[in-house]
């Protein structure tokens, strides 16, 4: 039986805060432009009804796109601006929602529909008109973070980007990966790097990245030798969690913490388990060694990345507080 479209399934995904924003332009020449600017057009007032276009298109974008998923937003807004040199008219669509899926679709619907509808009122004007540079500026609100257009932004959509809090300000981090591959250089660290730049985006200094083999007695005496050359109030060790005959990691550390916080891995694997119900084979520990916070992530780089979401921006704040009796 073939099956060469389907909408993706996103019934594991979490719902997030999503914004994303699109533009674009219609060149419609000096006549037009001036009837526009003065709102004199016949059919009339083009940038209002551009905007009320652009809103209904961005809500109906799931109708004239097959595979797009039906949204329920929570906020459109449409801006124009008039460019006397050009005589154009540049069209933006703002759009947010709380959903499993982002809406770059939903912003760049919002565009085009404004566009056209400036163009349905200005062809019997001009009709050697022109739509153009329609793109998308600004996306957040799933996994993969902020990404922003890399040839710039306005300045008032930086406004829209959410002021991730520093909850890991002036914290001392140490991230040890426990792999022979990567040790070995057979690949890249992607996981360890993962960490770095998460506790980097939250205010922490990074005072060591080690990679070491899967063995018990190296993990033991990395820990320690972190320990007592930076006194890190946080280990974040990723690797060895698993069942395989190499993982080691909750053996080596176990007998290592002076006390257990099973809610480390209870939460991971509870916050896993919308992703993945393998996420419950997951053998991820934490605790308190001296006056260092020390927990374990899956080696997979995307469950880093699933699991560190689950512990900020509140938890591992709050343990490194109360675990150094701060106020």
């Amino acid at each position: 039986m073939n099956n060469n479209f389907k909408m993706i399934d996103v019934g594991n995904k979490q719902i997030t805060h999503r914004l994303a924003i699109a533009n674009g332009k219609i060149f419609v020449g000096k006549d037009a432009f001036e009837l526009i600017k003065t709102k004199t057009l016949p059919k009339g007032d083009a940038l209002i009804l551009a905007e009320i276009a652009g809103i209904n298109g961005a809500k109906l974008a799931y109708q004239m796109l097959t595979l797009c998923h039906p949204l329920g937003l929570d906020m459109v807004k449409i801006i124009t601006e008039l460019n006397e040199i050009e005589h154009s008219i540049e069209c933006f669509c703002i759009a947010s929602t709380h959903a499993k899926t982002g809406i770059e679709m939903e912003v760049l619907a919002g565009v085009n529909n404004a566009l056209l509808t400036i163009w349905d009122l200005t062809k019997m004007i001009n009709p050697d008109l022109k739509i153009g540079d329609v793109q998308l500026l600004l996306k957040f609100g799933g996994k993969s973070g902020i990404w922003k257009n890399p040839k710039g932004i306005p300045a008032w959509a930086e406004e829209y980007i959410p002021k991730k809090p520093l909850t890991l300000k002036d914290r001392n981090v140490a991230i040890i990966t426990m792999s022979d591959r990567a040790s070995a250089g057979i690949y890249e660290d992607i996981s360890g790097d993962n960490i770095k730049n998460i506790m980097l985006e939250n205010g922490a200094n990074i005072v060591q990245k080690a990679i070491i083999p899967d063995e018990i007695e190296d993990i033991k005496s990395a820990i320690i030798k972190t320990i007592n050359d930076f006194e890190p109030h946080l280990i974040i060790c990723t690797g060895g969690t698993g069942v395989s005959p190499r993982d080691f990691t909750p053996e080596a550390l176990l007998p290592m913490f002076d006390k257990l916080i099973p809610g480390i891995g209870e939460i991971l694997r509870l916050d896993g388990s919308k992703y993945t119900p393998l996420s419950w084979s997951s053998r991820a520990i934490g605790g308190i060694i001296g006056n260092s916070l020390v927990i374990t992530l899956p080696g997979n780089p995307k469950a880093v990345l699933e699991g560190l979401s689950a512990l900020l921006p509140n938890l591992l704040p709050h343990l490194i507080r109360i675990m150094r009796a701060e106020k």
